[in-house]
């Protein structure tokens, strides 16, 4: 089972961000450093570094909504020059440093938590909490969107990311309904496909959440290309860490953190040569070591006031001199 619920491990556009104490510290802040927030949302982890940076210091914020974005540049309006906010996707980092002309940085965060702005606003599509038309999507200017997901996958992959991105164990029962359904008419909106997969779960296992929960956030890690978009991005940002520099990640569920915590241990492992080898023909070395052997995680006293805490877990790591 997932280890987060869709309509709760999320960054809110308020500045509320999860574990902000840790992150803070995690990244070591050099006053005078560049800094990038791969995932802006409502800026709180941003707020935090900026808060800690002289005038000679500069954050990049990236995130993929156009509506964070838009929201930030009244918010943060203050900051001048120190913040430079980029419409994209974080797992295009490289190109959106190299196009500023930002060869390394001194630290970089990710918070892969869903936006909490995007879950709350019905005609996004994104929660099981409203009757919205499907959409899913955290760009608004892409193509692909839930409904065609819903409605044009082939039975088999529908199955397939169901299992895969959910680990929704009734995955093969609930995409096969969907096609039923969908041959008499297209499923529009979020109400439908939940009362659909409610409608194919046996009462005994509807007590654990919503039973649509897990559904939901595979279509929308589908949507959104989420897991593809982590290794290139953990690879890139460690390339332009400066010696010493930090890279956070916070994750909330066992799909995105065996992704991050695979990235880092192959950077610190460095040599990629088969272990038969007697010695190493690759020329690899290590570029990272793990601040935590394992990943940090909330205090009980912010799981007792956010639950969108309760889930996280973040793993740091600090480039080395090479």
């Amino acid at each position: 089972m997932p280890d987060t619920d869709l309509e709760t491990g999320s960054l809110s556009f308020s500045h509320v961000p999860v574990m902000a104490d840790e992150c803070l510290q995690s990244l070591g802040i050099r006053p005078a450093g560049t800094y990038v927030d791969c995932t802006f949302g409502g800026g709180g982890h941003s707020e935090r570094i900026l808060s800690s940076l002289s005038e000679e210091g500069r954050l990049i914020g990236i995130d993929r909504d156009e509506d964070a974005i838009r929201s930030a540049q009244a918010k943060f309006a203050g900051y001048g020059d120190r913040l430079t906010l980029v419409h994209d996707d974080f797992r295009n980092v490289a190109s959106i440093l190299e196009e500023r002309g930002i060869g390394s940085v001194d630290g970089a965060l990710i918070d892969l938590g869903v936006s909490s702005h995007q879950l709350d606003t019905p005609s996004r599509g994104f929660s099981y909490r409203f009757d919205a038309p499907l959409d899913m999507r955290m760009d608004r200017d892409q193509a692909l969107s839930a409904y065609d997901v819903v409605n044009g996958y082939p039975e088999e992959e529908l199955r397939r990311i169901l299992w895969t991105y959910g680990e929704e164990r009734y995955a093969p029962r609930i995409a096969s309904a969907v096609v039923r359904r969908r041959a008499e008419s297209p499923i529009r909106t979020t109400g439908e496909l939940s009362d659909l997969i409610r409608s194919v779960i046996p009462a005994k296992d509807r007590e654990d959440g919503h039973p649509a929960k897990r559904s939901f956030q595979a279509i929308r890690i589908e949507v959104n290309g989420e897991l593809a978009a982590i290794e290139p991005a953990l690879n890139a940002l460690i390339d332009v860490l400066k010696p010493g520099g930090r890279l956070c990640v916070l994750t909330f569920h066992s799909l995105e953190d065996r992704i991050v915590k695979q990235t880092f241990q192959t950077a610190v492992r460095g040599c990629t040569c088969p272990p038969d080898f007697p010695v190493c023909v690759c020329g690899k070395k290590p570029k990272i070591r793990l601040v935590n052997r394992k990943p940090l995680t909330a205090t009980e006293e912010e799981r007792k006031n956010n639950n969108r805490s309760h889930s996280a877990k973040l793993r740091v790591c600090e480039k080395l001199d090479t």
